[in-house]
């Protein structure tokens, strides 16, 4: 299908807005309280990140349902400008749809035909992405009274006029000296635009902060964690804090706590609920040796909207030690418990087990593994703390902990039907070896990864015969599961071991995309299959339904990227598929067609001769230290956007050492290495990715 990327001046838009009977009564992104609040009235939009405050990601409408989806086809897609990652929620108001691509570029298309109204580039830096951990992706964008708000990768946040995309304000939200980074799309409260950041790997120190939607002047700032203990404290809930922490460590390391992602509001008690990520460092042992909660890391935390004051917490992880961040969605509901309603919050992180909370005090209802968990064996209702096995404690040996860093569920959206009374998530299973570093200093030579750890990747699968070793430990599905029996309904696997985000609708539907390509409609009380479209590359991201002119869509981002795509080597470069960024939206009998998939060219191996053990051995812990984040488990980098280092050309061979050292290839993203490493470990990494070549030639 061709699509012609129009781009409207503000007079075409306001002829586009007048023409279209949709957006004739309203101006452009007309939301307010009232409509957020009332978003069930008007099932058509999609207004906020999860749809309604209560982040449910369900749509009422059911035109397309259980016994017509079959007829899905594609209306239209809109291709991205970057091949990287695509995680965007789009947000769909009144027939304009407004999404973010890589590098946090804003689109405002119409959600009917897909043509562009507008775009917006808030020119991020390429040489930022080595501050991330994780691609260069975007969450979404925030609406309200007429204006688009996007938070870019380098921490801006940022207004535009939702009419033509330009830029209103600019505010810097992080400390450009640490390496902050923001991924998460804003929320929207009474006219406060709310956003957090991320870094926890990366040594930082989190917080959440609000924001005038008119001014971008900052209204007030929520740390998560407790800062210098040489000065006050900014409150006495830092100060409360700051007794769950042990020396002064914690601060020169950052201490994490970083809210990547998760903000959820409840109107009805006038509460935000802020997903607390993972410490920095990952290591306990190093970050707070004496013990300690670590508060509030690994936490859920209720807040007043219009001061930040903390109302109340809940740990999931105490002393997070595991890369185990409390950032996946939030969603709110009333349950039956034990036959009463009960007000809760529900959360499916990376630590395994489906949490239910009553969102009133933060007390514990329940906690049931979905997944392979082995460092806690369930939680103690009456204390609400996890019950540990102490196969998580890695103070004295190596542990193979489940689950791994990527976590039983990651960032991908779940959602939550209402009309079934079912969550649908999914899962991932791989494990992650964990192991005390206490030598670690924190950004020694200017180090970028701050985990003290002897990095978990050390013992990650390199050759086909290590994965096949692996492989048992190993695996993904979508589940359907109970919040209120606490148990799964149904659970389909997966080829590849993580997959995308979901959207459950009235329609009894249940949409995901997944790994190896493909977008998927299940039946949501028995996880059958009744339809799915080739997506050409992963899709990762959450879908969404809208309607415009009474007629239903389905919209899904679709991209390889992220830090499962970019990282896990082999395993993610499993679907064989390239990273091809675009916006799909089906209807019914919809006759769109995409492009045939590029056709990667064969690449010819230029063959050094094998290094001797003992570099090998030495460039592969130097790579795993500083490189295997971006290009991968392995050298295999599992997407297309990233050179994979086993087929390096003779003439990058030869000007290698001015690519890590010097930055020769800055202005793609590949930052420059000379204060992290000396000339003798940039030639020991090369010896190490000879070996690989080496690997790849014999087929290993």
């Amino acid at each position: 299908m061709k699509h012609f990327a129009l781009k409207f001046t503000g007079l075409a838009f306001f002829a586009f807005v007048a023409n279209s009977p949709v957006l004739a009564a309203k101006s452009p992104a007309a939301v307010d309280a009232k409509r957020l609040i009332a978003a069930d009235t008007e099932p058509g939009n999609w207004m906020s990140h999860g749809r309604t405050y209560s982040e449910q990601r369900f749509s009422p409408l059911e035109q397309i349902n259980d016994s017509n989806v079959s007829r899905l086809g594609l209306a239209w897609a809109h291709k991205f400008d970057d091949e990287r990652g695509v995680e965007t929620t789009p947000i769909v108001v009144d027939g304009v749809m407004y999404s973010t691509g890589p590098w946090s570029k804003v689109v405002a298309l119409n959600a009917k035909t897909g043509e562009v109204l507008w775009k917006f580039d808030p020119k991020v830096e390429r040489i930022v992405a080595a501050k991330g951990c994780c691609d260069v992706a975007n969450r979404g964008v925030a609406v309200w009274e007429g204006k688009v708000f996007v938070a870019s990768y380098d921490g801006r946040l940022i207004a535009l006029d939702a009419k033509t995309g330009k830029q209103l304000w600019s505010t810097l939200t992080v400390d450009t000296k640490r390496s902050y980074t923001i991924s998460g799309a804003p929320r929207v409260v009474n006219g406060m635009v709310l956003i957090g950041n991320g870094g926890g790997e990366l040594g930082v120190r989190g917080y959440v902060s609000a924001y005038d939607g008119k001014t971008g002047k900052m209204k007030w700032r929520f740390y998560t964690v407790p800062g210098d203990p040489k000065k006050p404290y900014e409150n006495d809930t830092m100060k409360m804090a700051a007794k769950t922490w042990d020396g002064d460590q914690y601060y020169v390391w950052g201490g994490g706590g970083t809210v990547w992602d998760s903000i959820s509001y409840d109107p009805e008690l006038n509460l935000i609920y802020i997903g607390v990520g993972n410490s920095s460092p990952w290591n306990p042992y190093v970050r707070s040796p004496g013990n300690g909660d670590n508060l509030f890391v690994s936490s859920i935390v209720a807040v007043r909207p219009e001061t930040g004051k903390y109302v109340w917490h809940y740990q999931l992880a105490p002393r997070d030690g595991w890369d185990y961040p409390a950032t996946s969605q939030i969603i709110q509901a009333t349950l039956a418990i034990d036959g009463k309603p009960r007000k809760v919050l529900m959360q499916v992180p990376k630590h395994g087990f489906v949490y239910v909370i009553d969102r009133e005090n933060g007390k514990l209802i329940s906690a049931e593994k979905f997944t392979t968990v082995n460092w806690a064996s369930g939680y103690d209702l009456k204390t609400g703390r996890p019950i540990l096995t102490g196969d998580g404690d890695y103070s004295k040996q190596p542990k193979l902990v489940f689950p791994g860093t990527q976590g039983g569920h990651n960032w991908q959206p779940i959602s939550f039907s209402p009309k079934s009374g079912l969550l649908y998530f999914g899962e991932t299973r791989l494990p992650s070896l964990h192991s005390n570093d206490t030598t670690a200093k924190f950004a020694e030579r200017g180090r970028r990864w701050n985990l003290a750890e002897k990095f978990t990747i050390d013992a990650a699968p390199e050759t086909k015969e290590q994965l096949a070793q692996l492989e048992p430990f190993l695996g993904g599905s979508l589940i359907a599961w109970d919040p209120v029996t606490q148990k799964k309904v149904w659970q389909i696997p997966h080829k590849i071991i993580s997959s995308g985000g979901t959207l459950s609708t009235a329609g009894n539907l249940v949409f995901q995309g997944t790994y190896d390509g493909r977008f998927v409609a299940y039946a949501d009380k028995t996880g059958k299959v009744l339809w799915e479209s080739n997506a050409q590359t992963a899709v990762m991201a959450g879908p969404v339904s809208y309607s415009v002119d009474g007629e239903q869509y389905v919209a899904v981002g679709a991209g390889l990227g992220g830090a499962f795509g970019v990282t896990a080597g082999e395993l993610s470069k499993a679907s064989g598929l390239p990273t091809i960024t675009r916006m799909l939206v089906y209807k019914l009998d919809g006759k769109g067609t995409l492009p045939p998939s590029p056709v990667s060219a064969k690449k010819e191996l230029d063959v050094p001769p094998m290094p001797s053990a003992e570099a090998i051995d030495k460039g592969r812990v130097v790579f795993n230290d500083h490189c295997v984040f971006c290009h991968g488990i392995g050298a295999v980098s599992g997407v297309s956007f990233v050179p994979d280092l086993r087929y390096l050309s003779k003439e990058t061979r030869e000007q290698f050492m001015g690519i890590v050292l010097g930055g020769l290839r800055a202005d793609k993203g590949m930052p420059h290495f000379h204060v992290q490493l000396k000339p003798e470990e940039v030639n020991l990494v090369h010896d190490y990715l000879v070996k690989r070549t080496h690997d790849l030639k014999d087929g290993k």
